[in-house]
């Protein structure tokens, strides 16, 4: 199986599946002398664990990241960066009764057809318990960014169409009591972004957003600035007319212009579907191809939004995006 690390001079690998004895990840081109501890990722792992509210799966990782290589005395050497986190709370029996019926949403099909062969223990490789290695890793290039005065964040905006926090908790109570799921927005931002980063044509910044975003599990949608609203309005309306060199008076771009950077805050969304796993019964076939119903056995845990623990995953995917670019643009220009 290939396509398992990103990246070009700031790379990651991960490995491990969901139920596997553990999962990790090896950072490359991470430069020396930046001052990173174990405390600081695991932390930035704490806001993406399971078990942690009513609103998320119940499965309890502890999610403590061991640090294996690349850190010596509190510092980056240099050397590959390499991270492991235990999997402590995987119960396998659960998929033992549906293992042989092709899942609603799910992988194992598309695996069976590539691969001819699906560890179907929680999803496996598919599982989103990898996000937990781009979280790790997202930890380290956002302490690089800080090191140039860059800072990020995302937060969700929306949950099954609502903005208001009231509605939000409303239907995600509705969707668990109904055996069911819902999707939602995660707005991003980073200021402080230099201009300059990013890579005319195929490597243009927003399309390395689109590519690492929609690398997430369940992400189906990215937009940048004005994004599809943008199709409303008029060029006099969307153009952002300069202020001075670095600053327009709106941002419509999204901080991006010919895929650079224009030294305005990045902004943009991703939009995640509705959880695949629900408690609710759904017609299937069965890997022989013959007629089923399935339905996941009492004590599966699952998410009833994904959105909601994804925050911190595209924050990372974000702070990788952003690391790459920058140490690519030292090679830029004399």
């Amino acid at each position: 199986m290939g396509s398992n690390a990103y990246g070009t001079i700031f790379k990651i690998t991960t490995w491990g599946e969901s139920h596997g004895k553990a999962i990790g990840v090896v950072i490359d081109g991470c430069p020396a002398g930046l001052s990173i501890c174990v405390e600081e990722i695991n932390e930035a792992l704490l806001r993406r664990a399971p078990g942690r509210n009513p609103h998320t799966s119940p499965r309890k990782e502890p999610d403590i990241a061991e640090i294996l290589s690349g850190v010596f005395e509190g510092r980056t050497t240099g050397a590959p960066i390499s991270i492991s986190i235990a999997n402590k709370d995987a119960d396998s029996s659960k998929y033992e009764a549906v293992k042989d019926l092709l899942k609603p949403g799910h992988a194992n099909s598309s695996y069976l057809a590539k691969y001819g062969l699906f560890d179907y223990r929680g999803g496996g490789r598919a599982s989103a318990r990898e996000t937990a290695c781009r979280v790790a890793a997202g930890a380290i290039a956002k302490k690089l960014l800080l090191h140039y005065g860059i800072q990020l964040e995302a937060f969700i905006a929306e949950i099954g169409g609502e903005t208001e926090a009231d509605c939000k908790a409303a239907l995600l109570e509705e969707a668990i009591k109904n055996g069911d799921s819902v999707g939602g927005v995660i707005e991003f931002i980073a200021s402080g972004v230099p201009q300059g980063l990013g890579d005319p044509i195929y490597k243009k910044l927003e399309a390395e957003l689109a590519y690492a975003l929609l690398s997430i599990p369940a992400c189906k949608g990215f937009e940048i600035g004005s994004g599809f609203s943008s199709r409303n309005m008029k060029g006099s309306e969307h153009n952002d007319l300069f202020i001075d060199k670095e600053t327009t008076a709106t941002n419509n771009s999204g901080g991006v212009l010919g895929g650079i950077s224009t030294g305005m805050p990045l902004i943009g969304r991703a939009v995640f579907k509705p959880a695949s796993s629900i408690t609710k019964p759904q017609r299937t076939v069965t890997l022989e191809g013959e007629p089923a119903i399935f339905q996941l056995p009492e004590g599966s845990r699952h998410d009833p939004c994904v959105a909601i623990r994804a925050v911190p995953v595209v924050e990372a995917m974000l702070a990788l995006v952003l690391a790459d670019a920058l140490l690519l643009n030292r090679c830029s220009r004399l």
